[in-house]
């Protein structure tokens, strides 16, 4: 590769593990771009697990840095999204990949108006939460998005965001950091399914893996320094890009005109 290809790798490293940590849905960044360098579907895929796998390292070691991870909470909650994150990766099932996109890209709308219309929710969080031990309901919900994100993958950072505030009740900030932890747990996972299959382009991955974990360390910073609100506008933004792109928008207004 160009050294100017090399730098276009580490700037969409940056950017996604920036919009990961704070958010989730960075590989819409990533992933066109490593298939633009000529990487096949499969392989861009897996190649992509490398930088993610460190960027989360790099998250969960700020946030715990910055005393805002609840590593016992966040452990609970990871064992039952890594369960079902190994069944849900183990599912042979046929998806019809359009109109599975135009599903998530549904749910992506309805978190936004939840995000919108429900603000104190996502900004404080439910008193004394750290530590507490989940019930069988978070358990499941949890287990629940480990099964999606073991078959589909897409969005999941988003989808975790949302049971960590709506289910498990932490703040954005809190949840953000649980949610790089459960992360953490499951990509090791996925990345050692990638490399049994010889589809780890390692010169790729580790240059975007660069990126990443500066990515990281910054939004992990700036979620501490900035709070609760900023996350929350960031995020939002982040849904309305995702859910346009999983919809098509832009390929139906290029269409229309």
């Amino acid at each position: 590769m160009e050294w100017y290809i090399y730098l276009a790798v580490v700037v969409a490293g940056f950017l996604s593990g920036f919009v990961n940590t704070l958010a989730g849905s960075g590989s819409l960044i990533t992933l066109p771009l490593l298939m633009f360098l000529g990487l096949p579907a499969n392989v861009a895929n897996g190649t992509n697990r490398v930088g993610i796998l460190l960027q989360n390292v790099v998250g969960v070691g700020s946030f715990k840095k910055q005393k805002i991870l609840d590593l016992r909470g966040g452990l609970l909650l990871a064992l039952p999204a890594v369960v079902g994150g190994v069944i849900g990766a183990r599912i042979a099932v046929d998806l019809d990949e359009e109109i599975m996109r135009k599903t998530i890209g549904v749910l992506m709308v309805v978190f936004l108006f939840l995000l919108i219309l429900r603000p104190k929710r996502w900004l404080e969080g439910r008193p004394e939460v750290e530590g507490r031990r989940p019930n069988l309901l978070q358990y499941f919900i949890f287990f629940a998005i480990g099964v999606y994100g073991g078959f589909i993958q897409v969005g999941v950072g988003i989808f975790l965001l949302a049971g960590l505030v709506l289910g498990a009740g932490y703040d954005l900030v809190q949840a953000n950091a649980v949610k790089v932890l459960i992360i953490l747990c499951f990509t090791p996972l996925a990345l050692v399914v990638f490399l049994l299959e010889g589809q780890v382009e390692w010169v790729a991955g580790l240059t975007l893996a660069i990126g990443s974990m500066l990515g990281a360390w910054v939004a992990a910073r700036m979620a501490v320094k900035r709070g609760a609100r900023f996350v929350r506008w960031l995020l939002i933004g982040v849904v309305v890009v995702s859910a346009a792109s999983l919809l098509g928008v832009a390929d139906l207004i290029g269409r229309m005109f």
